[in-house]
């Protein structure tokens, strides 16, 4: 299979692999982001969290559409303007969500799991009623595509290091939101003892409401992100909704670094296989391999904290 190649190609071959691997990974950091907030520290099953992401990619379909017709001179700019509409739109959704039905669904969480999948169909409806059935692209700004040369054999894609860019400083947002602010200690409180945070004064429903519309607002920016790599559809959320659990499940629900840290694991481990297998057959692989840990190791990478 090698003895093709030159050493010189090989490395870049693999250099190459190894980039998609952190474009993968990035993509499932932003995925999961959101998710992990919601699911590892409300303890809520959202089988609807595509369908945020999905919601963030529409209005960055809308952005783009809208400043193509009346701003153009501003064009290339959309995108930060989008992000920023992604995330309002998904957390606001996200805050009646939580309202009209999560939060009578607390201490029921198989429930919220029936519930929520519901929502995603509606959603999927909803999108398929208001945008039509088929997929929808955005027009990327001219300084996002092409690439930048690393090596003669090797070259970047402008829009993947833009993704990892994305992922770092959402990764910063919300460490900082959930250590460094008021609200993240509030959060952790309730995690960890519901009752006693709530006898010491903490507004343990407005908390759990600002929580959730949180979670999906980075997921509605994954959303945004997710346009500049894959076209957008009524149900294209669903594609990524068991991928999205399994690197928070992996990583250790309620653990930022854990979800980091198995985001890279499974993103690096399948861009490999890849090279190797079919792609259908590395996910496969993949999958597998987390499952058998997850067997030795059920809690994830880090200590799983569970809400009482």
């Amino acid at each position: 299979m090698f003895a093709d190649y030159s050493m010189s190609e090989l490395g870049a071959i693999f250099a190459m692999q190894g980039f998609a691997g952190l474009i993968l990974f990035s993509v499932f950091v932003l995925m999961a982001l959101g998710l992990a907030i919601i699911f590892g520290q409300m303890g809520v099953i959202n089988m609807a969290h595509g369908e945020f992401m999905i919601l963030g990619a529409y209005m960055t379909y809308l952005t783009s559409n809208l400043f193509e017709a009346y701003l153009p001179g501003l064009f290339s700019m959309y995108f930060f303007v989008a992000m920023i509409i992604a995330f309002f739109a998904s957390g606001l959704l996200g805050l009646f969500v939580e309202w009209a039905m999560i939060r009578h669904l607390y201490k029921r969480p198989l429930d919220t799991l029936l519930a929520t999948w519901g929502l995603s169909l509606i959603l999927q409806q909803l999108y398929r009623s208001v945008f039509g059935a088929r997929e929808v692209g955005v027009s990327i700004p001219d300084w996002m595509m092409g690439s930048l040369p690393l090596t003669d054999l090797v070259e970047i894609p402008i829009n993947g290091i833009f993704v990892m860019v994305l992922a770092v400083t959402i990764s910063l947002a919300v460490y900082y939101l959930m250590f460094r602010s008021s609200w993240g200690l509030q959060v952790r409180a309730i995690s960890q003892n519901r009752v006693m945070a709530d006898a010491v004064g903490i507004n343990t429903a407005w908390t759990d409401r600002l929580t959730f519309g949180i979670g999906c607002g980075v997921a509605g920016v994954a959303g945004s992100a997710f346009t500049m790599i894959g076209s957008t559809g009524p149900t294209a959320g669903q594609l990524y909704i068991v991928d999205t659990f399994l690197v928070v499940v992996f990583g250790g629900a309620g653990s930022l670094l854990g979800t980091i840290a198995s985001a890279f694991s499974i993103s690096q481990a399948q861009s490999i296989m890849e090279f190797f297998l079919s792609g259908s057959m590395a996910k496969v692989l993949t999958l597998l391999i987390v499952v058998g840990i997850l067997m030795i190791r059920p809690q994830g990478l880090f200590t799983l904290k569970l809400r009482k």
